[in-house]
């Protein structure tokens, strides 16, 4: 993935190349002539990667300003009572519980794990201590606090105090703090907050009995490298990719405590939960899932989500704009009560602050949080009146003079939450704060085994994720990989690819739909502008400028040879370039790609090397950021770019349409094993220096080389690690040709990452006696393009001497 594009060297670089191409030589060669294909003129002098992302980022923004009002259409609201409204918001909590991670206990477990259930079945609390950390943690007249921890997922506990009134409850509480805070701030047995803000011990003094679970707070993880990140954001990055969240793992451990309070102690009292800033975020999305929570107050986190791009990246959930804004999020928890508290918030960077904004550089800034505008805050509670019958739903949103916002646990909201569980009588707690009793408690230590337990949880997910894939994809549509026997067979019989064939178009529209995000706007004509950039002695080289949408192209270099006769048509080949770069380098330029487009050229095949997204380094990230949360990706806008350029393609006289290759390198190597897996008018794919074990390479945290120790924090698509990585891509491509370039040394991946994944590619082909489809090249090199085995792939399967 290099770093050799800079915009400011762009003329100086092309003027290089020019030269190299034969341009301002004593040859003899006359001006550039008009294209040997209909276009306009390109006059556009600026940037041209530049101007694609930017389309794109503007794109994508105005479906965002669009999405609220597309939103009813996932919605079929039923008022005539609880029940029948909890029945027709079902299908939303459960797409909901989907982009949050969170496992349904409706359906059967379906990973391997011996068989049982990843979420533990009901289990008790667990009061625990040492000897210098007793359970019992604290003791006034009032009420006890133990340190507790209870069962979760496989390898998951929760963890945090509970605080037992002595005389019997009024009624129960989940309170959860930010993540910058600790269960003993909200309790009173730290410092740090003032008594009035201190939720957790007001509520305790009022006779609830309350629990104030451990979130995941936002210290910096060490790595060994200078790319700052969070620990919230190290579980977010492998948590995504494996289709969990950390905000769904959190909300789980709020939903596991609700299991036992409803079991320990049954109905008679009821469950409220209560947070702050992050806590709140968690206590939101917590009751709108469960109805068995009767109330929620919710502070420092109620506002407009336009910009949820713009905030702390471990916020970003897929698909959430596209269906919830936080006035559906409120009117899920409907017809329960929800006290909304417009609270102050301090400004939280995630990542350093941008100190010079530059697009084209990598800052490690990811987002930002700071008190929203009380006006903001106030539309999106005034935007639940649309989507809540009046009288439906008892709302509450609590506010300072004139509006403002107020230290959160404010006396108001904190009475209006207690009279929504059943204890109208609440009073400000006035008693002396209580005194830990644990010697030696540490924090950090109870903040990393927390972080651990999920970090070991996604892992594991990782390590099982060869057996979900296997059991979703090949097992069903080949089952009797399932019979494998220890025959004395020489051959197996060759199955037929019809039928797998059929079986894998649902496959490729859930790679399509569900992992990478496909536009369903029309193309427009693509409307060709081009202008002459080379003139090789075998063949010339033009810069051409396609429409996708009305406000958004696709673009690149077409070489055509010279040697072209009149009405033949030859097969082309689509050249995708890496990281930071940009057509010329693969064309010209002894780079890593050494000059296979002009090589290809000088061998008599059309030409395209496609601008890709991914220049810019933040900025290609921001891109699909925006899009994650409208169900889109980067390779969203790719792929329709890619649509396009097929499409105008098949118009040129020159272009056989049933032999177009893709051959990729670096990033243009991911796009090699993801675009032509969705369009089939590309009729082989070859990966260079990009292939292997996709899942390890995004979210093994413990591969020193993998996407959790690089700056690379798009790499993440949600769920794609437990649905599709390489071979499953490469299923999709099949029967047609596909090819692996691989060198030795190449730091992507391990050697045997890349073997065994091929191994899978390789024995789906050779189970439809089409082995000679395949092929895979390892050579002495690094992260290059050797051009020789792969060469010799091109002209065998497009049929070109």
């Amino acid at each position: 993935m290099l770093n050799l594009y800079f915009p400011k060297f762009r003329p100086a670089l092309l003027l290089l190349l020019y030269i190299w191409g034969g341009k301002g030589t004593a040859s003899g060669q006359t001006a550039p002539q008009a294209a040997p294909f209909q276009s306009s003129p390109l006059t556009y002098e600026g940037n041209l990667s530049s101007r694609l992302l930017e389309e794109a980022h503007g794109l994508i923004e105005q479906k965002i300003k669009e999405a609220p009002s597309g939103r009813a259409r996932f919605w079929n609201r039923d008022f005539s009572g609880a029940e029948a409204y909890n029945r027709s918001v079902t299908p939303n909590r459960k797409r909901l519980m989907k982009y949050l991670g969170i496992e349904d206990k409706t359906t059967p477990p379906s990973n391997y794990n011996l068989g049982l259930p990843d979420i533990h079945p009901q289990a008790g609390m667990e009061f625990y201590g040492a000897v210098n950390a007793p359970a019992l943690v604290a003791e006034t007249p009032v009420y006890r606090v133990y340190q507790v921890r209870w069962p979760v997922l496989d390898r998951v506990n929760g963890e945090g105090l509970l605080i037992q009134p002595k005389n019997k409850p009024v009624a129960h509480a989940i309170v959860l703090p930010d993540a910058d805070q600790t269960p003993e701030q909200l309790a009173g047995l730290a410092p740090g907050l003032p008594s009035a803000s201190q939720m957790a011990r007001q509520l305790a003094e009022n006779g609830v009995q309350v629990l104030i679970p451990v979130i995941i707070d936002r210290s910096p993880v060490v790595t060994g490298k200078p790319f700052q990140q969070s620990r919230r954001e190290w579980i977010y990055r492998q948590a995504f990719h494996m289709g969990r969240h950390i905000i769904g793992y959190e909300v789980q451990k709020v939903l596991a405590a609700v299991d036992w309070l409803s079991g320990a102690y049954g109905k008679d009292l009821k469950i409220g939960v209560a947070g702050y800033l992050e806590g709140g975020l968690i206590a939101f999305y917590a009751a709108a899932l469960d109805t068995r929570i009767d109330a929620a107050l919710i502070s420092g986190y109620f506002q407009s989500r336009q910009k949820l791009w713009n905030e702390p990246i471990y916020r970003s959930v897929w698909g959430l704009l596209e269906e919830f804004g936080d006035a559906e999020i409120a009117a899920l928890i409907a017809p329960r009560p929800l006290v909304v508290e417009y609270s102050r918030i301090p400004e939280i960077w995630d990542g350093p602050k941008p100190g010079n904004p530059d697009a084209y550089k990598y800052t490690g800034f990811k987002g930002k949080i700071e008190t929203p505008a009380a006006g903001e805050v106030k539309e999106e509670f005034r935007r639940v009146d649309g989507l809540v019958k009046a009288g439906f739903q008892k709302r509450e949103l609590v506010t300072g003079p004139d509006g403002q916002a107020v230290d959160f646990g404010s006396p108001k909201a904190m009475a209006g939450f207690a009279s929504f569980i059943g204890h109208p009588r609440w009073k400000p707690a006035e008693s002396a704060a209580p005194v830990d009793l644990r010697k030696d408690f540490n924090a950090g230590e109870r903040q990393f085994r927390q972080a651990k337990e999920l970090d070991e949880h996604v892992q594991n997910l990782l390590r099982i994720s060869d057996y979900d894939r296997n059991q979703a994809f090949l097992d069903k549509l080949l089952p009797e990989i399932r019979k494998r026997t220890w025959s004395t067979r020489a051959y197996h019989p060759y199955h037929a690819p019809d039928s797998f064939i059929v079986q894998t178009r649902p496959y490729r529209e859930q790679f399509a739909e569900e992992i990478i995000g496909r536009f369903t706007d029309p193309l427009t004509a693509p409307r060709p502008e081009s202008r002459q950039i080379y003139d090789s002695e075998r063949w010339t080289g033009h810069e051409v400028l396609l429409k996708v949408y009305d406000h958004f192209s696709a673009a690149g270099v077409l070489l055509l040879p010279k040697d072209l006769k009149p009405g033949e048509k030859r097969p082309a080949v689509v050249l995708q370039h890496g990281r930071n770069g940009v057509p010329e380098v693969v064309i010209k330029g002894s780079t890593s790609y050494n000059n296979m487009g002009a090589l290809l050229a000088d061998k008599g095949f059309i030409v395209f090397v496609p601008y890709g997204l991914y220049n810019g380094e933040d900025r290609y990230r921001w891109l699909d950021r925006k899009a994650n949360g409208l169900r889109k990706t980067l390779f969203s806008f790719v792929l329709a770019q890619h649509e396009q350029i097929l499409n105008w393609l098949n118009t040129l006289p020159q272009v056989d349409p049933k032999r177009i290759a893709f051959y990729g390198k670096s990033y243009g190597g991911e796009m090699a094993m993801r675009i032509p897996s969705i369009l089939e008018g590309y009729c082989l794919s070859i990966c260079s220096g990009d292939f292997g074990d996709w899942s390890r390479k995004v979210a093994d945290t413990r591969y020193y080389n993998s996407f959790m120790y690089t700056i690379e924090w798009e790499m993440p698509y949600f769920n794609m690690g437990r649905t599709f990585s390489y071979a499953e891509m490469a299923y999709l491509i099949f029967p047609r040709p596909f090819m692996v370039e691989r060198g030795h040394d190449d730091l992507v991946q391990p050697d045997e990452w890349v073997a065994s994944e091929y191994a899978k590619v390789r024995y789906l082909y050779d189970r439809f006696n089409m082995g000679d489809r395949t092929d895979i090249e390892f050579f002495n090199g690094g992260h290059a393009s050797r051009n020789e085995g792969t060469f010799r792939f091109l002209h065998r399967h497009l049929n070109w001497p």
